[in-house]
């Protein structure tokens, strides 16, 4: 498939009916949950999981969202959604960037961008990315100019 930057983390996806919107295609709110979904199974693959999290009292919380909806998905549908850590400050926040293709003509249906800050989990307030997560975040880090 035709990737916009190298060395994607992908999820594959099938579209299920209860992704299904009154207009017949994906809901614009599902592909939110697949962009969650992609963004933990990434951190775990970097070992970082939500127990992680837990333990550091730390957390990466949506600042922005940014979704450019180029095609719609259906029902039955097999989609890959890949995802790429694109920026981060070392301080206090990090930025994704996502694809979706669907793999039967590679046509690519989404491409979005977030924004995360580093929070502390008790109490919500913004605080600095911990050591793992600089270590780990940083060395997935992808250069998005090829």
């Amino acid at each position: 498939m035709s990737w916009d930057l190298t060395g994607p983390f992908i999820l594959e996806l099938e579209v299920e009916a209860a992704a299904i919107d009154e207009y017949g295609h994906v809901n614009n709110a599902e592909y939110l949950r697949w962009i969650e979904k992609v963004s933990w199974a990434h951190s775990a693959s970097l070992g970082l999981t939500l127990e992680d999290y837990r333990a550091l009292d730390r957390g990466m919380a949506v600042h922005r969202h940014e979704i450019d909806y180029l095609a719609p998905a259906f029902e039955g549908e097999r989609l890959a959604l890949a995802t790429w850590i694109v920026a981060s400050d070392g301080r206090l926040t990090l930025t994704r960037r996502f694809q979706l293709r669907r793999p039967a003509d590679d046509r690519t249906l989404l491409r979005a961008r977030t924004r995360f800050a580093c929070i502390e989990l008790s109490s919500g307030r913004p605080r600095r990315l911990p050591t793992a997560f600089r270590e780990r975040y940083g060395a997935a880090l992808v250069c998005e100019v090829p």
